[in-house]
């Protein structure tokens, strides 16, 4: 082997490093679906999520104008298709995922919604004052949840692999749930920053204001809007089922864990009868543990 190839595999197993490092230190669900995942299809999602981060960092930077946010949002993105065109990067994270994009062959039109997704947010931060609507209806709040949900699970099944195309409705679907369970468990978070991700016509059907969800609405008031949003989550959630027998065997532990975990978080949120303002919900430690030992289970049968 010739110091040239060895520099490369070296340099490549570097950058795969870089991106295991970003997952596990950031990605506080979707990690523990990736470790039940064989070594090559870890790495590649690693990569994938290092490069999902580093857009939605520089879209949440407090440190930066909305402008000058989707300015480098731009540049961003431009850089991974002047590293994938020229052949050439000293980015680790473009490094690896260019490696597993051609490995997996995923198209290069979702890695730009990725970014796209991640710039959707930027717009709410021009306003000031209290929380700003920006979703009319559910169809407009689709289309961001498929932007920042839906594409993620469609490089996913690249990954995971399939061979029925219809495994990627189900991606897509699945996806909005996933979503939609952000959105429930965040309305409290997001409405001090300003951002509403519930549709304007559903709040206004259930009688409750954007200002409203920023001040604290007696949950009386606003348990039946968010018990209308979970219902909706959980016929996405549907896609799940459907989805598991059309990817590769191999793969299916790992996506059985994350579905565990999201799914689990609703459960949790409807357990609480949607009080997602005395406290964050989510799994503990130790449940995302007793989820891993069971994916291991699963993989190892």
């Amino acid at each position: 082997m010739s110091t040239t190839v060895q520099h490369a595999e070296l340099q490549l197993s570097t950058a795969y490093s870089v991106c295991r490092h970003i997952a596990r230190s950031s990605a506080k669900n979707f990690y523990y679906g990736f470790m039940l995942l064989p070594y090559l299809k870890r790495n590649a999602l690693s990569a994938v999520y290092a490069f999902m981060r580093h857009a939605d960092d520089l879209s949440d930077d407090p440190g930066m104008a909305a402008p000058e946010r989707r300015q480098k949002l731009a540049e961003f993105i431009d850089s991974y298709h002047s590293a994938l065109a020229s052949g050439r990067t000293d980015d680790p994270v473009f490094l690896a995922l260019r490696d597993s994009q051609q490995r997996y062959e995923i198209p290069l039109e979702l890695l730009d919604q990725l970014v796209a997704g991640t710039g959707m947010d930027v717009r709410e931060e021009q306003q000031s004052g209290g929380p700003l609507v920006v979703y009319h209806n559910f169809d407009e709040l689709y289309n961001y949840c498929y932007h920042v949900a839906s594409v993620v699970g469609l490089v996913c099944i690249r990954i995971f692999g399939y061979r029925d195309p219809a495994a990627e409705h189900y991606a897509e679907h699945l996806g909005i749930a996933f979503q939609l369970t952000n959105i429930l468990r965040d309305v409290k978070e997001d409405a001090a920053m300003a951002r509403v991700y519930l549709p304007q016509d559903e709040l206004e059907r259930f009688g409750v204001t954007a200002a409203e969800l920023g001040s604290g609405v007696p949950m009386e008031k606003l348990r039946p809007l968010l018990a209308f949003q979970a219902a909706r989550a959980r016929e996405y959630y549907v896609s799940a089922e459907r989805l598991m027998p059309l990817i590769d065997e191999v793969s299916q532990p790992a996506l059985w864990a994350l579905v565990e975990i999201y799914r689990g978080i609703l459960d949790r949120i409807e357990l609480k009868r949607f009080d997602v303002y005395s406290a964050r919900v989510g799994l503990s430690l130790a449940e995302k543990l007793k989820v891993l030992v069971k994916g291991f289970g699963k993989r190892l049968l």
